[in-house]
């Protein structure tokens, strides 16, 4: 099985007629996913490649029955387009977009969760579940299909640990990045809660940073909800007190969000921390089960 997105995916992007989400769509189709509509005001009748594109989600969602919403639309727009899908009565949506306003944000997050949509990011790399289906900017080739899933917050060191565990013959049921800004959709708990329920993911590996306390709450939830091993990664250890760093999320306040309180309460919670990144993809090859 697969967590949110599989073969049944039927994808629709916003912003497809721009230079990213055109090429973003490409890689997706490429991949295998079924990318069955695009929205842009004022294009509708248009096609990017062979993919119809509509002015509205609403007549995207009725014509083609797509399920999944990839948002590549500028920030100053991004949380309307979200509004958008979710009016629209898509199911999930996973919205790519950076630097999008926090208050934009505060009004669609609250917007999301009255309507019961499903929302990853935004500022993320989107979701794969390898084999099956890609919407983001996830590199498809790295990612092996198997039973571990992973859920992150950076983009980035979500492709080392993916690219380690392939390596290593571990595969994965579904990868998550689920965003570093401080309003996100889909947490850790969350990501966690599916892949406890899905009974072909066998293991969890988790990537965190410093700022926050999400990777607390999710050591605590791990710790009472949980029976699949875990491993657990913390990213800013030498991370400055007071300094961003890269994420709008990552940063730490007085004791609040430090590396060494979110790696302590993971391993209180038995979670395998690894603190050199460069051993993960061996730790997880010797945890979990084959």
């Amino acid at each position: 099985m697969s967590v949110f997105v599989d073969k049944n995916t039927r994808l629709v992007v916003a912003g497809i007629t721009g230079k990213e989400g055109q090429f973003h769509t490409r890689a997706c189709a490429a991949y295998g996913t079924k990318v069955v509509a695009g929205v842009t005001p004022g294009k509708g009748g248009q096609k990017m490649d062979d993919i119809p594109v509509f002015n509205t989600m609403e007549q995207a969602r009725k014509e083609t029955g797509c399920n999944v919403a990839m948002i590549f639309v500028p920030p100053p727009f991004a949380a309307d387009s979200i509004m958008e899908a979710a009016s629209a009565g898509v199911p999930l949506v996973v919205a790519i977009t950076e630097g999008i306003p926090v208050l934009d944000m505060m009004k669609a997050y609250h917007f999301i969760k009255a309507s019961g949509v499903r929302l990853i990011g935004p500022n993320c790399p989107g979701i794969i579940s390898p084999g099956k289906a890609k919407v983001g900017i996830m590199p498809g080739p790295i990612h092996k299909e198997g039973t571990v899933g992973v859920v992150s917050r950076s983009g980035t060191l979500t492709y080392e640990v993916v690219d380690q565990l392939t390596l290593n013959g571990v595969g994965q049921s579904t990868c998550i990045g689920i965003g570093g800004d401080p309003v996100i959709g889909t947490n850790f708990i969350d990501a966690l809660k599916a892949f406890e329920a899905d009974p072909e993911t066998k293991g969890i590996v988790m990537v965190g940073e410093i700022g926050g306390s999400a990777e607390e709450d999710a050591a605590a939830f791990i710790k009472r909800n949980v029976t699949k091993p875990v491993i657990g990664f913390i990213a800013g250890l030498t991370a400055p007190p007071g300094r961003r760093m890269g994420h709008a999320g990552a940063i730490i306040s007085g004791s609040s969000g430090t590396g060494q309180a979110k790696i302590e309460a993971m391993e209180k919670a038995g979670i395998t921390v690894v603190r050199n990144l460069g051993q993960l993809g061996k730790t997880a090859l010797e945890l979990f089960p084959k």
